[in-house]
């Protein structure tokens, strides 16, 4: 199976968990050269840069052990981009989401854990 399709579809799913508990999505996969923002979600008070690990289960390591701290120092150095380009009021925060699809792209209910202010 090809890792980016279920990359995407974990994304996916989680915007609709964001989305289900009152958070816009005001981007997804935003790209700079130095590095990607999976989604950037907003609620009245905050701005969020949301890292998406996906994985079918927890066996080797928790999904979000994935999130080094070079991936880190990437996502920020992305998001002071996007702020620049986007100004806001809101304050900004680092937040990851693990989705576990046992099943892959059949999984009809994965799992998540919202890790919020992650780093």
């Amino acid at each position: 199976m090809d890792k980016r399709l279920l990359g995407s579809w974990g994304e996916e799913r989680a915007a609709e968990y964001l989305r289900k508990r009152h958070w816009k999505i005001v981007g997804m996969n935003y790209t700079t050269r130095f590095g990607e923002i999976d989604l950037i979600a907003e609620n009245r008070n905050y701005i969020a840069f949301v890292e998406v690990k996906m994985r079918r289960n927890a066996d080797f390591a928790q999904a979000r052990e994935f999130v080094t701290p070079h991936k880190q120092r990437r996502i920020r150095l992305a998001a002071e981009s996007w702020l620049s380009a986007n100004p806001t009021k809101k304050q900004p925060r680092f937040d990851v989401m693990e989705v576990y699809a046992p099943e892959g792209l059949l999984t009809k209910e994965p799992v998540f854990q919202h890790f919020e202010n992650a780093f």
